[in-house]
């Protein structure tokens, strides 16, 4: 147990270069206008930080498959949950990636992205991500037939006039035979959208190869397998949910800070204790924050929650995720349940016009 706890905290030890070189508390600076922030963080955008960050998770990750590998079913839960934790994060590393904030040189940010998230996780080359991110969903955020991700939703069963049943199993659709078929297909997509599928196909099965070969199979299935293709999913599936008010999201016009309070929300606003659960879990980098990252997307992480100070809050800031009144998915819910379809076609035409 020894050699296992220690490389997790070898992982972690790795990864506080770039927290406290990046960190917006170090050096006490003034950050009061997005000027502010911009300027530190193009003083401090570097190409080894960022470096040390991803090897770190790596490291942790070697170090969850040993749990699984040596100490029987308790050791195979929590190294499936990990393991989740952990693409979860790799995905939001990436993510800035994808917006060219993750290290001063483009092409090796690409690099990086590529080498440790996309190739063995199984996603899309990143100019494709980049595509689909960064061109069709931020502009067209919430907005029918224009947004990948609204129709993602649509779906996955959540449509107007959804019952109560089809809207609650739409919210675990990846833990689904439907959402885990969609998976697979996804995985199986991602590896053809490539020049070279077959290396791309390759460079997908070494890690599970290698885990396999030198741990066991106990490593393969409950680090990699279980996670990437059931609880990742769902784990970011959960994300999406809290990013916008995807159904009733108000049309408006302005500048960008404007335009994003009326169709995002921030979750956990007034409860510090489960916006650090999820920040550590499943809104990690900075997703927790998604209406500062919607407003400015060539902001780093780092810096998101100053720059929620700046611009303030959206216009629909929930405490929970699952109960009560205002609960993120008892919204959704409520918003498509009012709709008819026609209704919603008629809603789509104006926003689009």
């Amino acid at each position: 147990m020894l050699a296992e706890l220690s490389l997790i905290t070898v992982g972690i030890a790795a990864r506080q270069p770039d927290r406290w070189w990046f960190s917006p508390r170090r050096g006490h600076p003034q950050l009061d206008t997005l000027r502010d922030v911009m300027h530190l963080q193009r003083q401090r955008i570097n190409n080894f930080t960022p470096a040390l960050l991803l090897i770190g998770h790596w490291l942790e990750i070697a170090g969850w498959c040993l749990i699984a590998a040596h100490h029987g079913w308790w050791g195979w839960g929590l190294a499936a949950l990990a393991g989740a934790v952990k693409m979860r994060h790799l995905q939001e590393v990436s993510h800035f990636a994808v917006h060219g904030v993750l290290t001063r040189s483009s092409r090796l940010s690409t690099l990086l992205a590529e080498a440790t998230v996309h190739l063995p996780l199984g996603f899309v080359p990143v100019p494709v991500r980049q595509q689909r991110h960064v061109r069709e969903h931020h502009p067209n955020a919430t907005v029918a037939g224009a947004d990948p991700n609204l129709a993602d939703l649509h779906d996955a069963g959540m449509h107007p006039g959804v019952s109560t049943a089809h809207f609650l199993r739409a919210t675990l659709y990846p833990l689904t035979l439907s959402g885990l078929t969609s998976t697979l297909r996804g995985i199986t997509s991602n590896l053809r959208t490539s020049p070279a599928p077959g290396w791309r196909t390759t460079m997908f099965l070494i890690v599970p190869i290698a885990i396999g070969w030198t741990l066991g199979w106990q490593a393969v299935v409950f680090v990699f397998v279980i996670p990437r293709l059931l609880l990742y999913p769902q784990l970011a599936w959960m994300s999406l949910l809290v990013e916008h008010r995807w159904f009733d999201a108000e049309p408006v016009t302005g500048p960008p800070a404007v335009v994003e309070a009326a169709r995002c929300l921030r979750l956990y606003p007034r409860n510090p204790v489960l916006a650090l659960l999820a920040r550590a879990t499943w809104l990690p980098y900075g997703d927790l924050y998604h209406y500062a990252h919607s407003a400015h997307p060539a902001v780093r992480w780092n810096y998101l929650p100053a720059l929620e100070r700046v611009i303030g809050s959206p216009a629909y800031t929930p405490d929970a995720l699952v109960l009560g009144k205002g609960s993120v998915l008892r919204r959704h819910h409520v918003a498509l349940a009012a709709q008819h379809p026609q209704q919603a076609h008629q809603r789509q035409l104006v926003r689009s016009a």
